[in-house]
């Protein structure tokens, strides 16, 4: 059957909604969770911890098995790992059975990220990319806010247990649906798996994201949080070394050399280092010091849907990435402005316009990542900008918490106020504008098939030289 163009997005969104909603929605339930089991809330975060460990170890593996076993194939089984993992988070009775399903819900969403980018990248055509990729960016922008208010009312008015038990419903239509509508396309891979890389790379991976998403938070001594992300960063430079002698590595660093990848992944690191603090540090700020919830900046996101692809079209990727990440910056900086006296109306305009520009930059930078790489290099790529993403969202974390434990010390108080907020603020959007210094040497026609800016100055042009009047 084949399905509308819309569809196999919304497939895609749904699934990865699932996913950012229940990766943040789990943190207002610790508390609930750990009186239940008789366990310290601070051995609970081992229930988060353990679900990025799982993401770190098998993103790098997402790519080769898409290859082999075909996308549709991978993704579904992704969607049935995460639900079944779900279902057991529902069920359990201790804090060790909570960490085995968490791992299996990690299982899942490692798979499901790159992999549905996958399955959108080679079923929707270039021309209609920005489009695809704007459903894509969504649900990364307004799971993290709609989770912990909705954790919240869960814990409240119902078990705890309800929290994984609302991703089954969703998992279940999502997996029917993409069983129907989206067709199992795969690409030829011979070669073996790189078993000595992969081990390498997720060891690294591993390592160097838990020390930074528990970076500032004192639920580790900070010397063993050094020694992880030194033993990490050590072995992600093995790995470099490692990728260069072998023919086919399970993260191909190759795909680097490709000028619009590069600024993707690379700018998109820096980026969203800074982004990445946002989902603690908003809705932290705002019910810590206003008592307020940061909705306005999922509404803006969702505005940009329609927006996004008229707006790349008339002026293309390059300048769109300059002028918006600048944008987004102010924006940022902005909100460690608001203070007991700024009107709730100005904040939530604030929070709106500011969440519009921060998911027009991430469909730039999703869509311009696949500009110029061939359909043969398409599940290495999403594997390997899935992991610079993921690994820059948890440095965001991780910087954001430090910097407000920073202030904190500085400040000499015991409890965080609104105003402590201001420097992490203004830290995070000059991290951000880094970003630049890879955007400024992307050509001025960069990305332009898939903007649709090309076929539009064609179109132009042809209207021109048939008017009657072109020869005055």
């Amino acid at each position: 059957m084949r399905a509308p163009r819309y569809l196999v997005p919304m497939i895609v969104a749904c699934a990865l909604f699932m996913e950012n909603m229940d990766a943040t929605v789990i943190a207002t339930a610790l508390p609930t969770i750990a009186r239940d089991f008789g366990e310290s809330p601070l051995r609970l975060n081992l229930a988060i911890s353990s679900y990025l460990l799982s993401l770190a170890i098998f993103i790098p593996l997402s790519g080769w098995l898409a290859d082999r076993f075909g996308a549709r194939t991978v993704f579904c089984s992704a969607i049935v790992l995460f639900t079944i993992g779900s279902l057991g988070c529902s069920l359990v009775g201790s804090l060790q059975q909570l960490v085995v399903a968490r791992v299996v819900q990690g299982m899942g969403g490692a798979m499901m990220v790159p992999v549905g980018r996958l399955v959108v990248l080679r079923l929707i055509p270039k021309s209609e990319l920005v489009s695809a990729m704007a459903y894509l960016t969504v649900p990364a922008l307004i799971g993290p806010v709609i989770g912990p208010p909705l954790g919240g009312l869960i814990v409240t008015y119902a078990s705890w247990r309800w929290i994984f038990l609302i991703n089954l419903p969703i998992g279940i239509l999502g997996f029917a649906l993409a069983t129907a509508f989206v067709t199992n396309l795969r690409e030829e891979r011979e070669e073996p798996l790189d078993v000595r890389g992969f081990a390498v790379v997720s060891l690294g991976l591993a390592a160097t994201m838990f020390a930074f998403e528990n970076a500032g938070r004192g639920l580790f001594p900070n010397p063993l949080l050094v020694a992880m992300i030194t033993a990490g960063a050590a072995l992600l430079a093995l790995y470099v070394r490692h990728a260069r002698g072998v023919p086919a590595p399970i993260l191909d660093l190759s795909l680097l050399r490709v000028q619009t990848f590069r600024a993707s992944v690379a700018g998109g690191f820096v980026f969203r280092m800074g982004i990445g603090a946002l989902p603690f540090l908003v809705p932290l700020m705002l019910q810590v010091g206003f008592g307020m919830t940061p909705f306005a900046s999922a509404a803006g996101a969702l505005a940009m849907k329609l927006a996004a692809a008229p707006i790349l079209r008339r002026f293309g990727f390059r300048n769109v990435l300059l002028v918006d990440t600048w944008l987004c910056a102010v924006f940022m900086a902005s909100y460690g402005l608001f203070g007991p006296a700024t009107p709730h109306l100005l904040m939530i305009a604030t929070l709106l316009v500011g969440g519009f520009f921060r998911s027009l930059q991430f469909t730039s930078l999703n869509t311009l990542a696949y500009a110029e790489i061939s359909e043969g290099a398409m599940s290495r790529a999403t594997t390997l900008a899935s992991v610079a993403q993921q690994l820059s969202l948890t440095f965001g974390v991780g910087f954001g918490a430090l910097l407000l434990h920073a202030t904190l010390l500085w400040t000499g108080e015991g409890a965080l106020g609104a105003r402590d907020f201001s420097p992490a603020f203004i830290a995070i959007a000059a991290v951000s504008l880094g970003a630049l210094f890879f955007f400024l040497p992307l050509p001025r026609g960069a990305g332009a098939e898939i903007s649709g800016r090309e076929a539009e100055r064609e179109a132009v042009a042809s209207a021109t030289h048939a008017s009657p009047h072109a020869s005055g």
